[in-house]
């Protein structure tokens, strides 16, 4: 136990190690000739005290004394190296009892004498034999280092896709402005500052969506750079062959946690952030919604859709742009005893007149409904329409199972029947249609008001526009219109 104690005195400050060649500052330290040159090179002061040293006292004789007994200890050290079943004092004994260190607790992890396991502090907890602990210790460290090599894995996989939809978002954000900025050349200093209020937007989405994946790549990549060091030690602990320094290095390091706790998977608990960037229509037909409010400067660019129907119910105009409930059903049913007779009117569109015949009531029945689609279908990219509903009392807009309905003065959704109330009655609705994102918004076309957005995917592509209505009598009867600018 003396030896450990004096090699503590024999030890430099600089290298840690037994002197060698050693050296006394007019200070009293003592450190190896070697090592206290180098450091005067940089700084005149002694490492320890931080006293100066003058420049002609970088010369300095060896001390005999401390040399021999540094010798003596190096000697010492030589000898347990060589016997290695002998334990250094400092490790064997029990810094409070003095007594041999034979067991491991498991409850405060840490080493222990006879004495320390009888003792009031230890009191219920569960004690090992040291060899024993440290067996057990190798096994759960081996087997941690395991799971943490696949955690490290895991995590600089996730880390990777991370910064992928970094990438991805801030060059989608790019693309977005280019185009941004292209469509706003047109408008010129009309429409500055709409433009810079869409450009702001889109770089505050950007954001928004960068500090989010930045903050979870952070995490990420702190959650990796504690693995990584823990990997370290696990390694540096497990080249420790001697059981007792292997036990007392590891609980030191670690402030007694268990491989239980130092082990525990990360990557399960992170996630990839996946924001989508989108600007919904103002993306696609920018240039056509700032229309809507700026009429004047404008180009439209809403599309241009074509009807048709297969039902004997209804008939599409020559240009393919106006729906009406067929005049030959309601004529050649104008003698049914089931039905009423009433006055006559006549059928037009475009301010053009059709022939003329009686009107009849029809019952309420499916002959009364009728349904038509855009003869073009849509596979990808976004679309923009817009229907003139005018004042009819039903009516279904949008694509094949997904639309918006109007009947007894309510809006109701397909997707959830969800009834959307605004307080006022369009006459005129805006379709938008993302394919790629399956996305479905309806506008109050004279105002671009916003009514609702479809977002759940449930359509398929290809697919067409959509439109239902029924006949009624009055100043219902008038056609249902696909606008064109």
């Amino acid at each position: 136990m003396a030896s450990a104690y004096y090699s503590e005195d024999l030890t430099c400050s600089i290298c840690l190690t037994i002197f060698t060649d050693p050296v006394t500052l007019l200070c009293g330290h003592s450190f190896c000739r070697q090592c206290i040159t180098d450091n005067l090179y940089t700084q005149h002061q002694c490492p320890q005290c931080r006293t100066a040293v003058p420049t002609e006292g970088t010369c300095l004789p060896t001390s005999h004394i401390l040399k021999s007994l540094a010798e003596k200890a190096k000697e010492a050290e030589n000898i347990k190296k060589e016997h290695g079943h002998e334990k250094a004092e400092v490790a064997e004994l029990c810094p409070e009892h003095e007594e041999k260190l034979k067991l491991f607790c498991v409850t405060d992890q840490q080493l222990a004498c006879i004495i320390c396991r009888d003792a009031e502090e230890h009191e219920r907890h569960k004690f090992k034999p040291i060899k024993e602990a440290a067996a057990s210790l190798r096994r759960e460290l081996e087997t941690g280092m395991e799971k943490l090599c696949g955690d490290i894995d895991a995590t600089e996989s996730l880390a990777s896709t991370q910064r992928e939809e970094i990438t991805k978002t801030k060059t989608k954000s790019q693309q977005l402005m280019t185009q941004i900025c292209r469509q706003f050349e047109e408008m010129h200093q009309f429409l500055r500052k709409r433009e810079d209020e869409i450009k702001n937007d889109l770089k505050h989405r950007e954001e928004d969506a960068v500090e989010k994946m930045s903050e979870t790549l952070h995490t990420m990549e702190t959650a990796l750079s504690e693995s990584r060091e823990l990997e370290g030690r696990v390694t540096s602990a497990l080249e420790i062959k001697d059981p007792e320094r292997f036990l007392k290095c590891w609980t030191e390091e670690n402030n007694r946690k268990t491989p239980e706790h130092l082990f525990r998977p990360r990557a399960d608990e992170l996630q990839v952030v996946n924001t989508a960037l989108c600007l919904g229509p103002y993306e696609s037909h920018l240039q056509f919604f700032v229309w809507k409010e700026m009429l004047q400067v404008i180009q439209p660019r809403a599309e241009l859709l074509s009807l048709k129907s297969d039902s004997r119910n209804i008939t599409v105009s020559d240009d393919g742009k106006h729906l009406m409930y067929s005049p030959e059903i309601i004529q050649s049913k104008k003698y049914n005893p089931l039905y009423r007779q009433s006055s006559s009117y006549s059928y037009g569109y475009d301010n053009r007149s059709m022939q003329q015949f009686e009107t009849v009531y029809i019952e309420d029945t499916s002959e009364r409904y009728a349904s038509a689609f855009s003869s073009t279908e849509f596979t990808s990219g976004q679309h923009y329409w817009e229907i003139e509903v005018g004042k009819k009392d039903y009516w279904k807009i949008g694509v094949k199972n997904s639309y918006l309905t109007y009947y007894d003065q309510k809006y109701v959704t397909s997707s959830q029947e969800t009834e959307l109330t605004f307080t006022d009655r369009p006459q005129k609705i805006g379709i938008y249609l993302n394919c790629q994102s399956k996305e479905l918004s309806f506008y109050d076309a004279e105002n671009m008001t916003h009514i609702h957005t479809m977002t759940e995917g449930c359509m398929s592509v290809p697919v067409a526009a959509y439109f239902e209505y029924k006949f009624s009598r009055g100043a219902d009867h008038y056609p249902l219109k696909v606008c064109c600018y």
